[in-house]
């Protein structure tokens, strides 16, 4: 047992003296600490600007009292969540189906894929003579109709005609009318038109197909301008409002992009992703962008600014994360709860303003209130910081 104890003081002894000696500023420690030790010197200082004094800033009169040498930088701006980025998908402002009203036989078709064609023109037209016919049956009949009743109203002007005959004509003369216009119906059924101005897509039947109602011709977008659909986290949904400006990529058009703003959004919160569904606008004047194509969509916000110090500069105790500030020769301790680290600093919530100085060398031997001496870095002045930007 006594010669486990000496053994322990020795290596105890042989730690202490290793420390002492090979341990840079441990003397100095110590005499913080009330222990000088008879031999020793103090660690150099580290170079000092030229003009600056021996004791550096901050140095009490008369070289009374012991100083820390510290290096401080300046605590910055920083902005994040300013910029959204989401993948959409784009469909045209406008399109619509072209099918037949009616079963029929296809006999032409008058557009070709690719083509502009105007609200109106010509699809494509069905069979159309069993119609064609009704129509000038009913036509004649109608023409009829129309004189026999122009014959009855001057006889009856002249009372050689009863009042009942009159009747029966006009009568005759209405079923006419609306007969012709139930023919002319038929007849305008077998002509496809175009309902929108657009670009024809491809054709899908071929003139001789027999089509129905339910047989797609073809399709027709109207591309002036695309609508991207694109979805958002739903802690934005207060921030996104209509009119606000987007900025669009396609990945089939590298190099280029494209303005717009957003036009919809969705009324609700979608349950399974928690997100929200957004729909921008995009001008389209040189039709570049096609329906159907995937985007890259940023949208820019006012986002949120946080002080950013050095990630050197952070310290923990058991109330959280914390730095020491430089203030006319003294280190103040200032609590720094930790919103996000990137690669040129840390975003913090604190007591803060840019410019301060914060201590990052020198920091582990400093105390509340502490003398310290400033070797290179502001001293707090608010010129010497710059405002930065984080996304």
């Amino acid at each position: 047992m006594i010669r486990q104890f000496v053994a322990s003081l020795v290596v105890l002894a042989a730690a202490a003296a290793a420390w002492i000696f090979f341990v840079p500023g441990s003397t100095a420690t110590l005499a913080n600490y009330g222990i000088a030790l008879p031999f020793g010197a103090p660690a150099p200082e580290k170079a000092r600007p030229a003009g600056r004094p021996a004791g550096g800033v901050g140095a009490r009169p008369g070289g009374a009292g012991r100083q820390t040498n510290v290096v401080t930088t300046p605590v910055t701006l920083a902005t994040i969540n300013a910029t959204l980025n989401a993948i959409g998908e784009g469909t045209a402002s406008r399109s619509v189906t072209v099918s037949s009203p009616v079963g029929g036989n296809l006999a032409e078709v008058l557009v070709r894929p690719g083509q502009v064609v105007a609200v109106g023109d010509i699809i494509a037209r069905l069979d159309s003579d069993a119609e064609q016919i009704a129509y000038d049956r009913a036509k004649l009949a109608a023409d009829d109709a129309s004189a026999t009743l122009a014959r009855t109203e001057g006889l009856a002007s002249s009372s050689l005609v009863a009042t009942t005959a009159l009747t029966a004509a006009q009568l005759a003369a209405a079923n006419a009318d609306l007969e012709l216009r139930n023919a002319q119906v038929a007849l305008a059924r077998r002509t496809m038109t175009s309902p929108i101005a657009g670009t024809v897509g491809l054709i899908r039947v071929t003139p001789g197909n027999y089509v129905t109602a339910q047989t797609t011709v073809t399709t027709i977008d109207d591309t002036s301008s695309i609508l991207v659909d694109f979805w958002v986290p739903e802690r934005y949904a207060a921030t996104i409002a209509p009119g606000a400006p987007v900025t669009v990529t396609a990945v089939a058009l590298p190099g280029r992009s494209f303005a717009g703003e957003v036009s919809a959004i969705d009324n609700r919160i979608e349950p399974a992703s928690r997100t929200l569904q957004v729909q921008a606008e995009i001008p389209n004047a040189d039709r570049a962008l096609r329906a159907g194509m995937s985007f890259s969509v940023a949208l820019n916000f006012p986002g949120e600014q946080y002080p950013t110090v050095n990630p050197l500069a952070i310290l923990w105790s058991a109330a959280g994360s914390y730095v020491w500030k430089y203030d006319a020769g003294k280190a103040t301790r200032v609590m720094a709860e930790i919103v996000q680290r990137n690669s040129d600093g840390v975003l913090v919530r604190g007591d803060l303003r840019p410019g301060d100085a914060i201590i990052t060398e020198g920091i582990l031997q400093l105390s509340e209130g502490a003398d310290v001496a400033l070797l290179d870095g502001p001293d707090g002045n608010p010129d010497q910081a710059e405002p930065t930007a984080a996304n």
